[in-house]
């Protein structure tokens, strides 16, 4: 029996052998499943529909190209609302966020129906990364110590692409507004979710190295982040934010 009201949105570029793996588990759990795929070379498209054929659950939003993680989210996020979906899951498709921690995730998350998104974090008590290179763990660290602050957050990790949301906190935020294209994207999510007076959870998860096809993360990424945060803080110092 299918969850009605909740689905998970999957940015994808040359995903396919990783939706072989994922979408399985995700369909064992019952939830609708949203791939936003910018025209992956490797049929990524079609492995997800073939995936989902039996069960109806599996849907593909093809885009024209590599558009970016942002854009991908905030068409994912319309999409879903306009179908009504009141619970809105954002999970990477590489295979770092685990299907297990997610099933805790939606534990955790309806036994308080006054928390507005649960973020799945790897830098609270509990939550750990596996296989990662030192390098990415101190950029990671490191960026979400400056976001700390520099916007005064009191979330440890702003930077996680692993949550679940609740429709109504979306359409308070105005997604369409969020500006970042990178993992930026998930430091300025957090701080509109913030300005809409969001109550934030941590969950703490084991975060996975993935372990086939090439990580999204360059130098264009790291600088756009710390350029948006930089400015987001400045803007907040004068007291225009």
């Amino acid at each position: 029996m299918s969850r009605p009201q909740t689905i998970v949105v999957i940015p994808t570029f040359n995903e396919a052998e990783n939706l072989r793996r994922i979408i399985p588990p995700l369909l064992d759990l019952s939830l609708h499943i949203l791939i936003v795929d910018d025209a992956s070379r490797d049929g990524t498209a079609q492995v997800a529909k073939e995936l989902g054929a039996a069960t109806g659950l599996v849907e593909v939003l093809e885009r024209p190209g590599k558009l970016g993680l942002g854009s991908a989210y905030r068409d994912g996020f319309a999409k879903t609302l306009r179908a009504g979906f009141t619970t809105i899951i954002q999970m990477d498709a590489d295979g770092s966020h685990r299907v297990d921690d997610l099933r805790k995730m939606l534990e955790f998350f309806s036994e308080r129906p006054m928390c507005d998104v649960v973020i799945g974090s790897r830098w609270i008590s509990g939550g750990r990364v596996t296989n990662w290179p030192k390098h990415r763990e101190i950029l990671s660290r490191s960026a979400n110590r400056y976001a700390k602050m520099m916007l005064g957050f009191a979330v440890h990790d702003s930077t996680a692409g692993f949550r679940i949301y609740r429709a109504d906190l979306l359409k308070k935020m105005n997604v369409q507004l969020i500006e970042s294209e990178g993992y930026a994207f998930q430091i300025e999510m957090t701080r509109a979710a913030i300005g809409a007076g969001a109550l934030i959870a941590e969950f703490p998860i084991t975060f996975i190295e993935r372990e086939i096809g090439v990580s999204k993360m360059s130098a264009r990424i790291v600088r756009e982040a710390l350029i948006n945060v930089t400015k987001w803080g400045i803007a907040r110092r004068l007291g225009k934010s």
